[in-house]
């Protein structure tokens, strides 16, 4: 396959994955990060960034490490569900994020996304 072609498949196709884990992460959270992000909530932008910035680190990682496209998107689906997990582990831990984002405490939010991020970053390693 032509460079371009392989460029602009995976590119096509790593933006389509993120649509949908941002699709399947706000339909699985317990916070409406769109709407909190609509009304100008610098915590839930915080949050909801660091989750996706940390799932194109094991999208990158995929790309990279990969043979196949089957195996690309069985990497990213675990990425999914790690990320996911993660969100509900740590939701869990500290009882109370969804009132200190949802109050816009931009600390909470950034302790949240740098969680996400790490978890991001400890898949993509793990890939590789």
């Amino acid at each position: 396959m032509p460079p371009f072609i392989s460029y602009a498949l995976h590119l096509l196709t790593a933006s389509a994955l993120l649509v949908v884990f941002f699709l399947v992460y706000t339909w699985c959270t317990t916070i409406d990060e769109v709407l909190l992000i609509r009304q100008g909530n610098n915590a839930a932008a915080l949050s909801l960034g660091g989750s996706l910035i940390g799932f194109s680190l094991t999208i990158g990682s995929s790309l990279l490490h990969t043979s196949s496209y089957l195996e690309f998107l069985i990497w990213a689906a675990g990425a999914m569900v790690v990320q996911v997990i993660a969100e509900a582990v740590t939701v869990r831990l500290l009882h109370i994020s969804k009132d200190h984002i949802e109050s816009g405490n931009t600390a909470f939010g950034g302790l949240m996304g740098a969680i996400s991020l790490s978890i991001g970053a400890i898949n993509a390693a793990c890939i590789s």
